[in-house]
């Protein structure tokens, strides 16, 4: 039952939105009810401009880490609780219970997660999906190569099976949060880094 302490501080923790948040700070305004209506750092630069969403990116990226160090720090011995933390600080992003469950698409707090769980794979599928991000201008299929290549480098790095799963979930819930987003890209429609439309 200790082990059910960690997961929910992580959720917890999750749960503060930080676009949301900097939004009212920032303009007085709800992020989710302008640009895309997605309360993370995409719409925040879209919003808000750089310096906001770089300051979103960043404390999204420093909750996910914290979230798994509670984890670490409470079952040092046991990699499915610093999982178990791991998917429980990106559900909070996702869906936070401050918010009406209305957040993120949790790409940023992902980067946190794999990073703490397994630096050298997160870094080589982070230099993949950065370099299409150059290349294509598109965060979003920068986002969704990441989380899918994650699991390959994850195997092929000989990391602990509880991680390879943990990997495998997150890619999930990447996927299912970007469906419009896929839609769009298969239609020639999604915005790119430095368009109007982002």
């Amino acid at each position: 039952m200790i082990y059910i302490i960690p997961v929910v501080a992580a959720y917890l923790i999750g749960s503060l939105s930080f676009s949301f948040i900097i939004g009212r700070l920032v303009k007085g305004i709800d992020i989710r009810k302008h640009g895309s209506g997605n309360a993370g750092a995409t719409n925040t630069l879209r919003v808000l401009g750089k310096g906001p969403a770089i300051l979103v990116l960043a404390l999204d990226v420093v909750k996910a880490i914290q979230a798994v160090w509670i984890g670490k720090w409470m079952a040092p011995d046991d990699v499915w609780v610093q999982v178990a933390c791991g998917l429980a600080v990106i559900i909070g992003h996702n869906w936070p219970v401050f918010f009406g469950f209305r957040g993120g698409k949790g790409v940023a707090t992902a980067i946190g997660v794999t990073a703490t769980l397994c630096f050298l794979p997160a870094l080589f599928a982070g230099i993949i999906a950065i370099g299409s991000i150059v290349i294509t201008r598109y965060v979003s299929l920068g986002s969704l190569l990441f989380t899918a290549l994650l699991p390959f480098f994850v195997w092929g790095m000989g990391r602990p099976l509880e991680i390879l799963w943990g990997v495998i979930i997150i890619g999930l819930f990447t996927f299912i949060r970007h469906r419009t987003n896929i839609s769009k890209l298969v239609q020639g429609r999604e915005s790119k880094i430095g368009s109007k439309n982002l």
